[in-house]
């Protein structure tokens, strides 16, 4: 009878541990898919910001670009006019 009571307590943990092994397993599935989606919103975000940074690198260049082609037009009308002794404005109409 000892032994029987013993088995059964025996047969008792073993199928608790398998339980708890389970819900365990269950857990950490549920913790590498919550990991794998928190990985993947990352990824997203640095895309768009990193695309947003080079949007607004591209339009800085841009910018910059354009205030140098001006400026450069301005020093070639200034330097015509006083080479041909006119104004600023009649050197860029030529």
């Amino acid at each position: 009878m000892r032994k029987i009571v013993l088995a059964a307590a025996a047969a008792g943990a073993a199928l608790t541990l398998a339980a708890c092994s389970e819900g365990t397993q269950d857990a950490a599935e549920q913790t590498v898919d919550s990991a794998a989606a928190d990985a993947e919103a990352n990824a997203d975000a640095a895309g768009a910001a990193v695309e947003g940074a080079a949007t607004d690198a591209g339009a800085a260049v841009e910018g910059a670009t354009e205030d140098a082609a001006a400026a450069a037009d301005e020093a070639a009308a200034a330097a015509e006019a006083e080479v041909q002794d006119e104004t600023t404005t009649e050197a860029q109409a030529d």
